[in-house]
């Protein structure tokens, strides 16, 4: 199995999969046009359309894609139905394409009804969990992105964190300006640095390293918590996680 990411718009990037016979799927289909051109260009056949949640950044290209293949599968949750998805799939259930059985994560918290696909060691987490950052909460809580982190965080440390955004630089100059002295943060950072100046994409990360970089992912680390001002003993996990995502808006 080949993994590929096809840039789109600002900075998104739509993940695909493919194997040996040149079937694929596709991923958040932000824009159709980047994916027409890679399948056309490869000679591939797409068999299925995986939707995380449904903004149009990451929906925008399905329609012009279903007009161009009107045969493939659009798997998504419910808020996507509107959205060009044709099968509606949630927390618990499992799919199979390519040969491959993707385990379904509801992961609500940048949005209501966000879910993210996993089949070891690809994970399509969306606008969920980036590299040293989580994504904005745009209609769920920090609770609940707390509880989605943890449920990803519970995945194998080899797993590919395929996110949809090129936002890892940002991330990791947030990181290291609220945890200066933490020397992970400060070694990748650096790494990013070199990586973005030359244009090089940052993507996908591996779970192992996210927890030795991303803070949002270290709300037990008592260090982290003097840092930010709390009090070593009195807060729920999730709370100092509602700090570290307030930061991140102001920061």
């Amino acid at each position: 199995m080949n993994l590929i990411s096809i840039p789109a718009l600002q900075d998104n990037y739509i993940w695909m999969l493919n194997d040996t016979a040149g079937r694929c799927l596709i991923v958040d289909p932000g824009e159709a046009a980047p994916v027409l051109r890679t399948l056309s260009q490869n000679q591939w056949q797409p068999v299925a359309i995986l939707l995380t949640h449904h903004h149009h950044d990451h929906v925008g290209g399905v329609a012009e894609i279903l007009a161009r293949y009107p045969d493939i599968s659009v798997y998504g949750p419910q808020e996507t139905l509107d959205k060009g998805a044709t099968k509606i799939v949630g927390e618990g259930e499992k799919i199979k394409i390519l040969g491959l059985e993707f385990d379904i994560y509801a992961t609500p918290g940048h949005t209501l009804g966000h879910i993210s696909y996993f089949s070891s060691p690809y994970l399509f987490c969306g606008d969920t969990l980036f590299s040293g950052g989580c994504g904005r909460l745009f209609e769920g809580t920090p609770k609940q992105m707390f509880e989605s982190f943890q449920k990803l965080n519970s995945l194998p440390a080899d797993t590919l964190v395929c996110c949809a955004h090129e936002y890892t630089l940002s991330n990791l100059t947030f990181a290291h300006a609220i945890y200066p002295q933490h020397k992970e943060i400060e070694r990748y950072l650096h790494k990013i640095k070199e990586l973005r100046s030359k244009n090089h994409i940052t993507l996908p990360t591996k779970l192992e390293l996210e927890r030795k970089i991303n803070v949002f992912l270290m709300t037990q680390d008592i260090e982290l918590k003097k840092q930010i001002g709390l009090e070593t003993t009195m807060q729920h996990e999730w709370q100092v996680f509602a700090v570290l995502r307030a930061k991140k808006d102001h920061f």
